[in-house]
């Protein structure tokens, strides 16, 4: 279905621009949400009439936005919940919560304005995307706790784990330091003969003398005139 969006939507569009969209996608949230019109040619003539109505209108909500963006972006929002020794939560922490948080501190959103991929199912501090406006987007923090206490000791980036959680992790990362570390080790221990079996031979290369070249046949020698002379002086004697 081709539409005609009037407020911007994240990989869609922009205000005013004409896009193809899923039958299901437009009937069931953009064009209730009157955050579209289908684009029958009496939809256009209706928006250039109101074009410039629409983006004033988009302008004020955008500057509210920021107003609001200012007052919570990074900011973190603690939801205390029930969990494990390991963490883990009986439940899970979705977006409606993330939004009733938000809207708690006195900003309105809705649900759908909080982009959650899944649902948070482990204590923890989370980061979490919020459109307050199609145009301002900011990052906030869902901080899942058992308690106040806890939510506080997370936010300056201390560990929750129980003694016994906390020893036995350490010991694992330990133990993957030390492997990392032998693994190291072992790789220089064999690259140092290499390099010296290398080096020797290098050494050997360069003491090695330069071949003599060889002597024609028919070249005669330093001593062949000496050697002529003898051998006359020995028949004459005969």
């Amino acid at each position: 279905m081709d539409i005609i969006l009037l407020e911007r939507i994240e990989r869609l569009g922009g205000l005013g621009e004409i896009v193809r969209v899923k039958d299901g996608y437009a009937r069931n949230f953009l064009l209730p949400q009157k955050k579209a019109l289908r684009a029958t040619d009496e939809n256009k003539q209706r928006f250039e009439r109101e074009r410039d109505a629409l983006e004033k209108i988009n302008d004020e909500r955008r500057s509210g936005a920021e107003s609001d963006a200012e007052r919570i972006e990074g900011q973190d929002f603690v939801l205390i919940r029930q969990a494990s020794d390991t963490l883990q939560l009986y439940g899970s922490v979705t977006a409606r919560d993330i939004a009733d948080a938000i809207i708690a501190s006195g900003i309105d959103i809705k649900r759908q304005q909080v982009r959650l991929d899944r649902p948070i199912k482990t204590l923890g501090i989370f980061e979490v995307r919020v459109a307050i406006h199609p145009e301002v987007i900011i990052t906030v923090k869902a901080n899942v706790a058992r308690s106040e206490e806890e939510a506080e000791i997370q936010a300056k980036g201390g560990s929750i784990l129980p003694a016994h959680e906390q020893e036995a992790l350490d010991e694992q990362a330990a133990e993957e330091a030390a492997r990392e570390a032998a693994a190291k080790a072992a790789e220089a221990v064999f690259e140092e003969p290499e390099k010296e079996l290398q080096s020797m031979a290098e050494a050997e290369e360069s003491a090695q003398p330069e071949a003599a070249e060889p002597v024609a046949a028919d070249a005669p020698s330093e001593n062949a005139e000496g050697d002529a002379t003898a051998e006359k002086a020995v028949n004459t004697s005969d």
